[in-house]
């Protein structure tokens, strides 16, 4: 209920209304770039339809599209008197537009506990579109609009009637027409891989974020904000109008007026990497921190599984936390038995891990302890389990193979982040949830799965589509997995992957041990990598090519590049530095049988400034990670860079 107090605050706060005697709305983005409008149309059957277009730089994105929603309240209507026995093909036909109202524009800036970037700017104009019904103008609905630099937000807000205060709704009617020539980059599930296919191709829902490539070379995202109290909604081709993508919910959804549907987001770029950097527009349009002491103990870091579930185990794993900077130690499955059962009980540790001792070491070493839960656990104990685990002294909660698609499993799954933060417990929901921006709103939700991770051991050009589709939407927990021998890139493609896939609790060495380690000396990587940001840039990149990240925290830069498959030729400008500084450049590629280590990393250390071009040759499947800190005066070792590939 938070989202609408908000919103009914704006709505009445003395916003003056400027009401327009046409049935359009248009609105453009502060910088221009972005333009949207709403209008009514009449049908060729007759009927009303609200219509939308969006154009980037003057170019259309959207094309004629049908925006609205489909309601199920004829039995409620019967009961109270509101309707006779003839129901309407379409709850949407009978509304017309009453007004349109713009509001002032929006500039601020505000700085999160975490994220890609220390400080977000906030900067839109936004207008309403009132319909209302001519047999009953209380029957309303509101369509919410903003135009921002970095895309197109619009929601649906139905008013409190005072008869008809529920509602089932029972479809989106909001359709995406795009320019013809238009592919998309699509996913039918969040762990799935990518297909590049003409968005008429898309016969099963696809995921969201959707990315696509229309044909003049501008780039598009579709996804989606505020997602908390709904269904997952995905992409569909339309079966009746062509290169149209419609909206498809997995389940209905029951509300009680006054409600405000999740944003829809249409993002659009001239490069694909723009859609990414961009990102900071799902954040912008949830509701602020929920919880005021969250600084004190929501705390991103690294992490690392602890694969053999005993005390020794534990212990060692532990010190090789302490000894390589990461903060963190997850318990997997099996802590617990059955963990996969109703039958489970995550009150009882299983008799070969002695937790008080484990977790009383993980403080005097500087680790905290996580731990998974399964659903069948977490629908049965949370209420229990929650204060338990804290009086543990646990710090986060991993949980697994949740329910997550229905209105019902939606709200259930949001609540229990609610409920992991009244017990100051972190959380790591995986599996196919995808965030949508709930984290500013609710920090303790560090991170989440929803991705084709290393679990699962994709290849290197499936990799190189993640951070322009998947990763838009926020972070994900894509489980580095360093040692591993079945890995299907190379290591410093790992390396790199740590940094590219943003995750404020970044999970490495997922399948590895302590014992794994011998001494190879690329780990320092990780050991220096930080998990949040004051900065983050796409320096060149385009999905199943590569990539090449910037993120900068305090005073130093990390840099990531990853290639496909193939293997191919970069060049990074380093302009992003400071000028008139220098840099000792901590340099990590792909090396050869000539590298005496088992993963053949090659180490080089050089002094760099801005005005340099670093040269890379990345081997098929591989990559290059890069550390820069400003110059200090010890510099025996180092050496000046002098435009060599690496």
């Amino acid at each position: 209920m938070k989202k609408i107090f908000f919103l009914c605050g704006m709505l009445l706060s003395g916003f003056p209304l400027m009401a327009d005697n046409t049935n359009v709305l248009k609105l453009a983005s502060p910088d221009g770039t972005h333009e949207v409008m709403f209008r009514q149309v009449k049908t060729a059957k007759g009927t009303n339809e609200v219509n939308y277009d969006v154009k980037f730089r003057g170019r259309p994105v959207i094309v004629h599209s049908r925006a609205g929603l489909e309601m199920d309240n004829w039995v409620w209507e019967m009961a109270i008197g509101m309707r006779n026995l003839e129901q309407p093909a379409c709850w949407m036909d009978r509304l017309e537009v009453d007004s349109i109202v713009t509001h002032p524009s929006v500039d601020q800036t505000w700085t999160p506990l975490y994220g890609e970037r220390s400080m977000v700017r906030d900067r839109y104009n936004t207008a309403t579109l009132y319909l209302s019904r001519k047999d009953d103008s209380a029957y309303r609905l509101n369509i919410e609009v903003r135009a921002y630099d970095e895309g197109i937000a619009f929601r649906y807000f139905l008013p409190e009637h005072p008869k008809a205060l529920f509602h089932k709704v029972t479809d989106d009617l909001t359709e995406y027409t795009f320019p013809t020539g238009t592919k998309a980059w699509s996913e039918k599930w969040a762990q799935a891989r990518f297909d590049y296919l003409p968005v008429d191709s898309l016969k099963c829902p696809v995921e969201r974020a959707l990315t696509l490539e229309l044909p003049d070379g501008t780039w598009a995202a579709l996804t989606d904000a505020d997602v908390d109290d709904w269904c997952l909604t995905k992409f569909r081709t339309s079966a009746d109008k062509p290169h149209t993508l419609t909206s498809v919910m997995y389940s209905p959804v029951d509300i009680v007026t006054y409600y405000a549907t999740p944003w829809k987001v249409i993002m659009a770029a001239d490069k694909p990497g723009d859609l990414l950097e961009h990102n900071d527009i799902l954040l912008n349009l949830n509701p602020p921190c929920e919880i005021t002491d969250a600084p004190q103990w929501v705390k991103p870091g690294k992490i690392m599984r602890e694969t053999t579930i005993t005390t020794e185990g534990a212990l060692q794993t532990i010190d090789f936390c302490a000894a390589h900077r990461i903060p963190y130690m997850l318990f997997d499955w099996l802590w617990y038995l059955p963990c996969t059962s109703h039958d489970g009980d995550a009150t009882k540790v299983v008799s070969k891990l002695d937790m008080p001792r484990v977790v009383a070491y993980g403080k005097e070493k500087g680790v905290g302890i996580w731990l998974y839960v399964n659903q069948h656990a977490l629908m049965k104990q949370a209420r229990e389990l929650f204060p338990l685990l804290r009086d543990w002294g646990i710090v986060g909660v991993k949980s697994g193979f949740v329910q997550y698609a229905s209105h019902r499993w939606a709200t259930w799954l949001h609540d229990l982040v609610r409920l992991a933060a009244e017990n100051h417990l972190m959380m790591n929901i995986h599996d196919e949830f995808r965030p949508s921006g709930f984290s500013r709103t609710y920090p303790n939700l560090l991170t989440q799965e929803g991705i084709c991770g290393n679990e699962e051991f994709p290849d290197a050009t499936h990799n190189t589509i993640l951070p322009f589709t998947r990763m838009i939407n926020g972070a994900a927990d894509y489980t580095i997995c360093y040692f591993d021998k079945r890995l299907k890139t190379t290591h410093t493609h790992q390396l790199a992957a740590s940094l590219v896939f943003y995750s404020p609790l970044q999970t490495i060495f997922w399948y590895d041990r302590p014992s794994f380690y011998q001494g190879e000396p690329e780990i320092e990587w990780f050991e220096n990598l930080q998990t949040v940001f004051d900065e983050s840039r796409v320096l060149s990149g385009a999905p199943g090519k590569g990539i090449v990240m910037a993120r900068r925290k305090g005073n130093e830069w990390f840099v990531g590049a990853l290639t496909n498959n193939e293997g191919a030729t970069e060049s990074i400008d380093l302009s992003f530095l400071d000028k008139g500084k220098k840099y000792k450049a901590y340099v990590y590629t792909d090396g050869d049988e000539r590298i005496k280590t088992r993963t053949h990393v090659k180490c080089s250390y050089l002094i760099v400034n801005a005005s340099q071009i670093l040269s890379f040759h990345l081997k098929p499947s591989g990559g290059a990670a890069i550390r820069f800190v400003p110059m200090d005066e010890n510099t025996k070792g180092w050496k000046k860079y002098k435009g060599e590939t690496l």
